[in-house]
Formats: structure tokens, sequence, C-alpha cells
């Protein structure tokens, strides 16, 4: 029998240490994706396969503009509006735009406490919306927001004829587990 009491827990925070072992793997799986794209033509990374977003490069651009917007509304910025995929023209420069996001993202992960996470944050979205939610929950939608996309990857990749990476969260707790502690 299932218990729907589980439903209620919405309110229920999140701990700080899952919260940040979510962006580590978020980072990786971002990697892993990157590296699995760096492959692909100009033409195929470019290429309008009918997605949510047209190609694989305004997909991956869409990832970490989101990464980037939501560390921006963090900081008490509110942009506007997102990067513009057809400023990036290949693999690497959305690499290296993606590398200077990751780090200070991180960051703020790294320094956020139970207590930050635990507090509300007003943001507005780009069409305006205002909203006020606690910080941990807009941090763990940001990273199911990169699962979600990298999946659109690899379906991309695989419509390609290119081999996507695997970005399982249970590969990245097996990968980690193997790792020496420091």
């Amino acid at each position: 029998m299932i218990c729907h009491c589980e439903r209620r827990g919405i309110e229920k925070p999140m701990d700080i240490q899952t919260l940040r072992t979510l962006f580590e793997f978020n980072s990786w799986a971002d990697q892993r994706t990157l590296e699995s794209c760096a492959l692909l033509t100009s033409e195929q990374f470019t290429r309008d396969l009918k997605s949510s977003f047209p190609s694989v490069r305004d997909t991956l651009v869409h990832i970490f503009g989101a990464e980037w917007l939501w560390l921006e509304r963090w900081q008490g910025r509110m942009p506007t509006a997102l990067p513009w995929a057809p400023s990036f023209s290949d693999i690497a420069s959305v690499g290296e735009r993606w590398a200077e996001v990751h780090r200070p993202l991180l960051e703020f992960v790294g320094g956020v406490s139970q207590e930050d996470a635990n507090r509300s944050f007003e943001v507005r979205t780009t069409s305006g919306g205002l909203y006020t939610q606690p910080l941990w929950q807009m941090m763990q939608h940001l990273a199911n927001h990169g699962t979600y996309h990298r999946g659109q990857v690899a379906t991309m990749l695989r419509q390609l004829g290119a081999k996507p990476a695997a970005t399982d969260l249970i590969l990245f707790y097996r990968q980690h587990a193997a790792q020496p502690a420091s």
C-alpha cells in the first residue's frame, strides 16, 4: 500500500549537503554532455532537429543560460533574457562560457548555509512574473532542469548518429565512491 503522506513533504527543506551533491552531479553531467558533443561537425551542432530547442547548440546554451540566470537571481540581479544561442559559433565557445558559469555557481552553492537554503527569495522571471520561494526549491529545480535538457541532447545526438555520454546519477555516485578520500 502506498502512503500519500509524502505529498505534504514539499514544504520540508532539502538538506544542504544533498543540494551540494546535486550541483556537483550537475556539473559532472554537464561536462560529460559537452564532451559527447565535441565530435559533432559544425553543421550537426547547429542542425534544426525540431526539438524543444532547434539544435544541440541551442539546447546546450539554454542549459548553461538557465544556470547563469538562476545564479544571477540568487545574487539579487534579475536578467531579462537568456544568452542568445546564435552568438555561439562552436562547441568550444559554449564550453568556455559554461566554465565561466560553473565556477561561480559551485562557489555559491558551496557557501549556502541550511538557513540560507530555507529562506525565501523573490525572483522576477524573464517575462516579468514575480515569485517568492525558498532557495532550496529553486536550487532543486535548477538541478532537475539540467537533467531534463541533457536527456534531450542525448536524443539529438542519437538522431545525428553520435553517441551520448551516460549521465545517470547512479553512475556519478559509483564513480565518486570509487575515488579515494582527499
